[in-house]
């Protein structure tokens, strides 16, 4: 019998495979990320036809399409680096190369740590000394406003706060499933979050012609729809935006706060731009602080969780996945709910939660790092706001092209015009016109952009994104080959 057995499984017989596109789970599969997608596959096909040395009309792929500072040039913060690597390897504690003020940091740290490793587990929500220090940062930040170091919540990067959140909050089926209110434009990690969790995105538009402005008239148009087909309870905010680069107003956050209480949303704050601001006139105001200000009616009772992390502002450390969030007025029991299912992933990388410490905790004015932190931190901010001048100036000299003034966060999101003629071959391609239009542009100049329907857009309007993090050099570059392309591809299409 055993040897019938053998006989019959033949080493060319196959059989079908238990997980297939269609076994699959249905969520997953509806789930898109557009900063890593088919535009970012085909840049990475033509570096490789460029190293085997097949010719093209440029010598590099200038990957333009995702907000990743230090592989753009930028060089790391010392002062952080210092701190990590002390505390990674704290041989280097006795080392005269490193400055007494990131020992004491580093000591303080690890002695958080269990068996005074960073390579030891930490608890779920975090460090604890790092999340006395986060609460001690938002304090500072908002001029005195209590924070509490219980409320705080270490995590891998704020991508996986908001993902945390959203799977906390989503429930019910049919027209009562949760519904989430997110702006259009918006970052692809909520609409990929939502179709994860097999949730009701609901989109409200930012002004384009006033300069990306959110309006609380069409929040309210948007949750009035919404409520025919689902149950919205979620408000998410973008603020620097990405990847329209807005900065809000105090009065148009205080209407957004009036509209989550008298609703009765959740909000979601997403902050992780809040030191990317550069136009003149804006500034950074954090949810938390103008709610607190709104007075006990508000603070008490609107349900806020505000994110934050290492990955952008001047530091860029993506890939230390450090982040934090803030949850305010949740209820007890939920609270209890929150730290379970963080613990199922046991802790965040604990190397990104002493980089997130220096982030809130740097170097103040008397220490012996102080001087060298602020230029640092300076120059990377002011080269940004260089950068932002640059790209919108440049754009808005090229016809067919519209960029609104890039107030903060790292990106432009242009305006595209595209030619009818354009239109109808990317149909025949049954490619979005914008999409047509950067596979294009990355195929004959080497430069890899977003297309905006990978962020949302207005019905007929085009658009893509790109960071503005090249060197200022590189990026001159990178803006006259689009004004090439683009005044080429209009002549083509006209």
């Amino acid at each position: 019998a055993a040897r019938a057995s053998a006989a019959s499984a033949s080493p060319t017989a196959r059989r079908e495979k238990i997980l297939t596109l269609e076994s699959m789970n249905p969520q997953v599969k509806a789930v898109e990320y557009a900063v890593r997608g088919p535009i970012v596959l085909k840049a990475g096909e033509i570096e490789k036809e460029l190293r085997r040395g097949i010719k093209k009309p440029f010598t590099e792929v200038i990957k333009a399409n995702i907000g990743d500072a230090h592989a753009m040039g930028q060089r790391p913060i010392t002062f952080l680096r210092q701190v990590v690597a002390l505390c990674t390897y704290p041989n280097l504690l006795d080392s005269p190369s490193f400055p007494e003020d990131a020992k004491t940091r580093a000591k303080r740290i690890l002695q958080g740590c269990g068996g005074n490793s960073l390579g030891s587990y930490s608890a779920s929500q975090g460090i604890n000394c790092i999340r006395e220090d986060v609460a001690s940062y938002i304090e500072r930040r908002d001029g005195g406003v209590p924070a509490d170091p219980d409320n705080i919540y270490l995590t891998t990067g704020a991508s996986d706060g908001i993902a945390t959140i959203l799977k906390i909050l989503v429930s019910g089926g049919g027209k009562s499933r949760t519904g989430v209110m997110i702006p259009i434009p918006q970052y692809p990690l909520y609409s990929a979050a939502i179709s994860e969790l097999d949730a009701i995105q609901v989109n409200y538009y930012l002004d384009e012609e006033n300069c990306w402005a959110l309006n609380v008239n069409e929040l309210r148009r948007s949750l009035t729809e919404a409520k025919a087909y689902c149950n919205p309870k979620v408000l998410c905010i973008i603020n620097p935006g990405n990847p329209t680069g807005q900065v809000q107003s105090r009065k148009c956050i205080e209407d957004v706060i009036h509209f989550a209480w008298e609703e009765k949303l959740f909000l979601l704050a997403d902050e992780v731009y809040q030191d990317n601001v550069y136009s003149e006139g804006c500034q950074f105001h954090s949810f938390k602080k103008i709610l607190y200000e709104m007075g006990p009616e508000y603070y008490n009772n609107v349900e806020l969780a505000s994110f934050h992390s290492t990955s952008k502002g001047y530091m860029g450390e993506c890939g230390y996945r450090g982040g934090y969030m803030e949850v305010i007025n949740l209820h007890p029991e939920i609270k209890g709910q929150l730290v379970k299912l963080l613990s199922v992933r046991l802790c965040p990388p604990v190397s990104g939660q002493a980089a997130m410490d220096i982030v809130v905790n740097p170097p103040i004015p008397g220490e012996e790092s102080y001087s060298q932190f602020i230029k640092e931190k300076e120059s990377v901010l002011n080269n940004l706001a260089q950068k932002a001048k640059l790209t919108e100036d440049m754009f808005n000299k090229v016809p067919g092209i519209h960029c609104n003034p890039l107030q903060g966060a790292m990106y432009a999101f242009p305006r595209i015009f595209i030619p009818s003629k354009a239109i109808e071959e990317a149909k025949a391609h049954k490619m979005a016109p914008d999409m047509f239009y950067c596979m294009k542009l990355l195929e004959e100049t080497g430069i890899c952009v977003v297309p905006g329907s990978g962020f949302g857009q207005r019905e007929g309007s085009y658009h893509f994104r790109m960071t503005i993090l090249p060197p200022v050099e590189k990026l001159k570059i990178l803006l006259e080959k689009v004004k090439d392309f683009h005044i080429k591809f209009l002549e083509k299409y006209a």
